[in-house]
């Protein structure tokens, strides 16, 4: 058996990104892997008037560089249910909060995708994306708009209250040291992620197994009922699922069938 421990897709450590990312980011983990969605990538500037019917096509209002994972990508999802709108406060109150883009904590990035402008704001076990109304300026009271059933309510605000407390406390330097714990759902999107690398560059499900648990413990447990093994098939299995349209649930995007369905994964 070939020593699969050089591989790029070996490491662990190399996923862990992924125990802090939200929907929109984990759809993204999964879309960028697509081999169709990285040839439509390849052909945008011999095709520059199909480039965004592809973006389209597969959710996205432009296309993004595959290349990128979602510490470094944004990608801009058509419709965004997950996005936030914000607009000048027309009934300004005493104390109201100030729409002041430098005293935003956290990273920022602000993009124009030819129809408005987004502002992303990142901080640990939150991210944003806040598009901008065109009479929105810097020191303007502001207001911010969900669309009605794009996600539970409490959770959709939960990250615009957080925002703003820590804009009028001016606190940036406790949101880089604190990061919540991961949920046992986020290890399962690591595993998953990690599958399907495994899978895309060609190892079987022992070597994704000794990849993702160890070789003592798949030395130990691997026979053709044991459980290492239907829990690698599930993770492959969930992976490609993903990967070939299911990352629209992540940011609930009508489900449309995309590129071919094969799978990857060798027998043992």
């Amino acid at each position: 058996m070939a020593d699969s421990s050089t591989d790029y897709w070996y490491p662990t450590a190399a996923y862990l990104y992924a125990l802090h990312l939200d929907g929109p980011a984990l759809a993204w983990e999964y879309l960028r892997r697509h081999p169709d969605y990285r040839r439509d990538w390849l052909r945008r500037a011999r095709r520059p008037r199909a480039a965004r019917q592809a973006a389209q096509r597969w959710g996205l209002r432009l296309l993004e560089d595959p290349a990128l994972d979602a510490r470094d990508a944004h990608p801009l999802w058509f419709p965004d249910h997950h996005g936030v709108q914000l607009y000048p406060d027309a009934d300004l109150l005493p104390g109201a909060v100030l729409f002041k883009l430098w005293r935003i904590p956290g990273e920022k990035y602000l993009i124009h995708d030819g129809t408005r402008l987004v502002l992303w704001v990142r901080w640990p076990g939150y991210c944003l994306r806040l598009a901008i109304a065109p009479g929105l300026a810097d020191g303007m009271a502001y207001v911010f708009a969900l669309r009605v059933g794009a996600a539970p309510l409490a959770r959709a605000q939960a990250p615009m209250l957080e925002l703003n407390q820590r804009v009028l406390a001016g606190d940036a330097v406790s949101m880089a040291a604190v990061r919540p714990r991961p949920k046992l759902s986020a290890l399962q999107e690591l595993h998953t992620l990690q599958a399907l690398d495994a899978t895309l560059a060609g190892a079987s499900l022992r070597e994704v197994a000794e990849g993702l648990f160890g070789t003592a413990v798949v030395a130990s447990d691997w026979h053709a009922d044991s459980a290492v093994r239907a829990r690698v098939r599930r993770l492959v299995r969930r992976g490609e699922a993903l990967m070939r349209g299911g990352y629209r649930r992540l940011v609930q995007l009508p489900m449309s069938e995309q590129g071919r369905s094969s799978s990857y994964a060798k027998r043992p």
